[in-house]
């Protein structure tokens, strides 16, 4: 396992994290367990959940799995708060009352007395950042976090955070994670020379596109269908499901081929020889998935590969649309 220093902290994490967005949801908790004991063991110390995900289970599995095999202090435990946990008008946001109630139900599911990267799930434009800053800050005085990150943040407002935590003597913010894979290169255009510039880690989520960058994806809308680009209850996949995915994967099913590696497992590789990225978010389903993930370490990206992927989207382009999700006004204030 190679690791990376996570922006300016001293921390070390594995250049490759687990993200536990399926764990208690599509992944049962059993099979959970089993994938954070063999990532662990394969040296993977970057864990990567948030509250909301399959309405607090993923925490719970985490937590249990923890507890079980009792590795808690080998692990740099990141978990996010933002998003609506009940139909309550208050139980959401970027508020000092939703964020001190979560980060202790957070700290509950996951049984443990702290955590390590506490991170807005995304910025929100109804609470002033300086609110949110103290809020996190009186987090981190009382040892139950350890540092905060952003996540899908414009640039501008991170280094908004920035100069409000210098103004106030507030800790900030000290990783950024935003979605980045061959099809959305958007973040190279400003997010990451900021984070390059204010000495903070990047952390992209989707690395593989959502599965469209895994090369299991054909052209026929039906090749979809049981996954989720084709879940009808969310369209919005469908967005990031289009020919220009396909066209990268035709552009480097070749390459990866010539160096005996996946679809997957180049995009992953790619990823991790960007300039700034520390360490890319590997959602798994099943423990084959992540083992399959992991083999991206052992591949090596040539400057002929950069000119390959940069010949299908180029540089800050993007043929997928990962941010329109992540940056819809006011979204998260909807009650259904």
């Amino acid at each position: 396992m190679r690791y990376n220093n996570l922006g300016r902290t001293g921390v070390n994490v594995s250049a490759i994290g687990l993200g536990c967005m399926m764990f208690g949801g599509r992944t049962s908790p059993e099979d959970s367990y089993e994938i954070i004991d063999y990532a662990l063991d394969q040296g993977v110390n970057f864990l990567d959940t948030a509250n909301v995900y399959n309405g607090g289970r993923s925490e719970e599995a985490v937590g249990e799995a923890l507890k079980r095999n009792g590795r808690r202090d080998d692990v740099f435990l990141a978990t996010k708060v933002h998003g609506r946990m009940s139909p309550a008008p208050n139980d959401l946001g970027n508020s000092r009352y939703h964020i001190m109630r979560e980060c202790e139900e957070s700290l509950r599911r996951m049984q443990t007395d702290h955590i390590d990267l506490y991170q807005l799930h995304r910025p929100d434009p109804d609470i002033a950042i300086d609110e949110t800053l103290r809020a996190m800050d009186d987090l981190i005085r009382a040892g139950k976090v350890r540092y905060i990150g952003t996540s899908n943040f414009g640039a501008w407002q991170t280094v908004e955070s920035i100069w409000a935590a210098k103004e106030l003597g507030l800790n900030r913010f000290v990783s950024d994670q935003s979605p980045y894979n061959m099809s959305d290169r958007r973040v190279e255009r400003e997010q990451i020379p900021m984070c390059q510039t204010y000495g903070m880690a990047v952390i992209p989520w989707s690395p593989l596109g959502g599965g469209g960058l895994t090369g299991k994806y054909a052209r026929t809308d039906s090749q979809a269908a049981g996954t989720r680009f084709g879940d009808e209850t969310d369209p919005g996949k469908l967005q990031r499901f289009s020919d220009g995915v396909l066209d990268i994967v035709d552009g480097i099913k070749p390459l990866a081929d010539e160096k005996g590696c996946t679809v997957a497992q180049f995009a992953l590789a790619w990823l991790m020889a960007q300039p700034g990225v520390t360490a890319p978010i590997a959602g798994p389903r099943t423990l084959e998935q992540y083992a399959d993930n992991l083999g991206a370490l052992d591949v090596t990206i040539t400057d002929e590969d950069r000119a390959v992927v940069d010949s299908v989207n180029p540089p800050g382009g993007h043929v997928a649309d990962f941010f329109e999700a992540s940056f819809t006004p006011n979204a998260h204030r909807v009650i259904t």
